[in-house]
């Protein structure tokens, strides 16, 4: 499995704006069939630049569903991001290959 993370830090003055139409982002991205979850998450460190700082995790079963979601979707995707945002966002993706997860062995009581 890979995660295909996207980070953003958003400007305060549209932070709210913002936070309604990364939801329908998401739904879109996720609409592609080259992913099989998400997980939106803050950021909880202080930017020196200010802003509130997101994560966006995809999760995407093979190497090809990614390489496919960049050349038939990733383009036109973003493009509605950058339009709406563009001076007001600042962005940088990172792609995660999961090798093993591990879960405790001890239960609670």
């Amino acid at each position: 499995m890979y995660i295909y993370n996207v980070t953003i830090n958003i400007d305060n003055s549209v932070h709210k704006e913002w936070l309604a139409w990364i939801e329908t982002h998401i739904i879109n991205v996720l609409n592609t069939s080259k992913f099989t979850a998400a997980k939106l998450t803050e950021v909880l460190v202080e930017e020196e630049m200010g802003g509130k700082t997101y994560s966006i995790q995809y999760s995407v079963n093979s190497r090809e569903d990614l390489d496919d979601y960049y050349k038939l979707h990733k383009e036109s995707l973003e493009r509605e991001g950058l339009k709406k945002f563009s001076d007001k966002m600042l962005t940088f993706r990172t792609e995660l290959k999961l090798i093993k997860e591990y879960y405790p062995t001890v239960t609670k009581n």
